[in-house]
């Protein structure tokens, strides 16, 4: 559904995405993870008809972006990071002037479907800047939703949400994943990755430096860690393939240490050396 193969972009002096190649499956939710900068945005922006590759090509449904845009806009929505919704209008004002400038027809059966989709319905005649930002972020996927997309983008969706309320927007994504649709995702939260994606993919000053689904990532860094604090108060760990092997290193061991299994965010950590936000 999705293929982007060796594009590369850059702005100036920077090269923001290095020759990066990957596929996502139709009814796949795909995951890029990456520290700032790392090229997430610009990829999607890419695929997205907001910006131009250098090199490489982006094709949706088999549908070349650069080549046949208004096809490409025929088969997508997207959630973007900046929140760009009409504050002073209503959640129904809102899909309604989306739904005329995109000619989506059969609007007003479809914004009721998008609104209940995101459990806003009954908010459709509330003015936006009432919300709260984790219904601000429904309203765009659902504003996203509206055209009925093979292809979802989703760029950082629960950006700035507290736990509660981004668990909530997982299930609604959940929910979308379910009824068939392709999602490529961007996120900074670990555990969105874990909780929503069939592959991820792990991006480092713009190239792709990894790409398998959650478990193995996990199981390529190591089954368990041990973990040890030094004096200094840095945090120490040693990646190992057993449980057996993770109580033998932490025998041999005089400091306080324990032992745990290996998470997503261990090996996103092992192999770009850099911690998430920073």
């Amino acid at each position: 559904m999705i293929e982007i193969a060796k594009i590369r972009k850059s702005f100036g002096a920077v090269l923001a995405v290095d020759e990066v190649s990957f596929s996502v499956s139709a009814g796949e939710v795909f995951g890029l993870l990456g520290p700032n900068g790392a090229g997430k945005t610009t990829i999607i922006k890419m695929a997205t008809l907001l910006t131009r590759p250098d090199a490489g090509y982006c094709r949706i449904d088999g549908v070349d972006v650069t080549e046949d845009p208004l096809a490409v806009k025929k088969r997508i929505g997207v959630v973007p990071q900046a929140n760009n919704l009409d504050r002073e209008l209503t959640a129904y004002e809102n899909l309604l002037i989306y739904g005329m400038l995109h000619r989506v027809g059969h609007l007003r059966d479809k914004i009721e479907m998008a609104l209940k989709t995101v459990e806003l319905w009954d908010r459709r005649d509330s003015v936006v800047e009432g919300f709260s930002g984790g219904m601000q972020r429904r309203l765009l996927l659902a504003r996203a939703l509206l055209p009925e997309p093979q292809a979802l983008f989703l760029d950082e969706p629960s950006i700035g949400l507290d736990p509660q309320i981004r668990s909530q927007l997982w299930e609604i994504i959940r929910k979308i994943r379910i009824d068939g649709r392709t999602v490529l995702l961007t996120t900074h939260y670990i555990q969105e990755a874990e909780a929503l994606c069939n592959r991820v993919g792990i991006l480092a000053k713009g190239r792709l430096i990894a790409l398998d689904t959650p478990d193995n990532l996990r199981r390529r860094t190591g089954e368990f860690v041990v973990e040890s604090v030094d004096g200094d108060g840095k945090l120490h760990q040693a990646f190992c393939r057993t449980r057996e092997d993770a109580e033998s290193t932490a025998a041999v061991s005089h400091s306080s240490i324990r032992v745990r299994a290996t998470s997503l965010e261990d090996a996103f950590i092992d192999l770009t050396k850099e911690r998430l936000g920073k």
